[in-house]
């Protein structure tokens, strides 16, 4: 029976199993980087152009599975912006949603500045190994410490096109907090008053 409550709560709230989903991938993600396997386990979507770049070292496939991934991210977060804003009602669903679509943000970013660094070597520097090119972690890193306008840390953009990037990023965090955000606390607040003058 607890299987079917659970079904249920999933069909109720599937932006909610998203965030899950994605949560976990980023803290799994770290683990499996460093393996080939584990990338192509980790990235079903770019399979085949990982595949190549591995056995032929097509650095090419880089640029593309790249500006594939970030177009892909940034369409899933689009529609699900769309889905919050399309009534006036703030639904559990749609605030998992908020949780989800920010994540979809910051790894389109990821993959933006992965594609950068693929096209401009060396435009992103740190502490640790600063002339190594950064991972896909440190990026993500760097990707939500500017969404969420809480400061780079030690991940940093060194060259101007890198710079416009991550200012881009942090505009995009600011706006999605001040538009979509600030608008389902918001309609939280008015059904909350609304219930409590019907009492």
């Amino acid at each position: 029976m607890s299987y079917l409550r659970w079904l249920v709560r999933t069909r109720r709230h599937p932006s909610a199993i998203l965030l899950l989903v994605q949560l976990v991938g980023m803290v799994l993600y770290p683990f499996m980087e460093s393996t080939d396997a584990g990338r192509i386990a980790f990235g079903v979507f770019g399979i085949v152009m990982l595949v190549l770049q591995a056995m032929f070292g097509m650095p090419q496939l880089l640029v593309v599975s790249s500006a594939l991934e970030a177009l892909f991210y940034f369409y899933a977060a689009g529609s699900l912006i769309s889905y919050m804003l399309e009534d006036r009602r703030a639904t559990t669903d749609e605030l998992f949603a908020a949780g989800a679509t920010f994540t979809l943000l910051a790894w389109g970013f990821t993959y933006l500045f992965l594609l950068l660094q693929a096209l401009q070597p060396g435009c992103f520097t740190a502490a640790v190994n600063p002339a190594e090119p950064r991972t896909w972690t440190e990026l993500m890193y760097m990707s939500f410490a500017l969404l969420s306008s809480t400061g780079i840390g030690d991940v940093i953009p060194i060259t101007p096109h890198a710079r416009a990037l991550a200012a881009l990023e942090m505009f995009v965090g600011v706006m999605y907090l001040a538009a979509v955000v600030s608008r389902l606390i918001w309609l939280t607040l008015q059904e909350q008053r609304d219930h409590d003058g019907r009492r």
